[in-house]
């Protein structure tokens, strides 16, 4: 039985952050493989401008490809509609009963469980782990059933470097080199020409 990693999110675009946060769960929980899950319509989100599925798809396979057991899944962008996580556990579930699913969240994330779609269902379904700063306390009545990862911080996000890409500002250390390639080549988040080489 293999062990899963989801890995859900926007990804608008994947950064080093989330590179970060995939391998350590890899490494310290002993996961087969992370399935990065971006999302079609993210049900607790409202920017209107989220980057096209397609386009979000192909930076995460860039940003994949040298690491044989990070996978990209697009099955939130295929069904539509809004991406409700229980949806997508059970879909899963249902196609690989041969696997073991683990669902990744971001520690800020954790206090915001219990307004998740069907959250109690979900729980019964797959074990969450939360990626936290060392040192922070979840006040959700949830943490106890997470299983907790010390991870690497670092203290930027897609919001960030999105901005950064409008005002012609540098993310070669922000987001893998072919994340940056594509970003340029497709340009996204503003004007190509914005974008400067450092």
């Amino acid at each position: 039985m293999k062990r899963i990693g989801l890995f859900g999110g926007t990804f608008d675009p994947p950064h080093l952050g989330h590179m970060l946060i995939a391998q350590e769960v890899l490494y310290e929980l002993e996961m087969d493989e992370i399935w990065f899950v971006p999302v079609h319509v993210p049900p607790h989100k409202q920017r209107q401008s989220l980057t096209s599925g397609s386009d979000r798809i192909g930076m995460l396979h860039v940003a994949t490809k040298d690491e044989p057991r990070f996978k990209v899944s697009t099955i939130e962008i295929d069904r539509d509609g809004k991406s409700y996580t229980v949806d997508t556990v059970k879909l899963l579930k249902e196609k690989y009963p041969e696997h073991r699913f683990f669902f990744l969240i971001g520690g800020d994330m954790i206090d915001y469980l219990p307004k998740w779609e069907r959250i109690d269902e979900l729980m019964t379904l797959v074990t969450f782990i939360g990626a936290k700063r060392p040192g922070a306390i979840s006040k959700s009545e949830y943490s106890k059933w997470i299983e907790y990862v010390d991870v690497v911080q670092v203290d930027f996000s897609s919001t960030m470097i999105r901005e950064r890409v409008r005002q012609g500002q540098p993310i070669r250390f922000m987001v893998p080199r072919e994340v940056e390639a594509y970003i340029k080549e497709r340009g996204l988040y503003g004007e190509e020409r914005s974008v400067r080489n450092c």
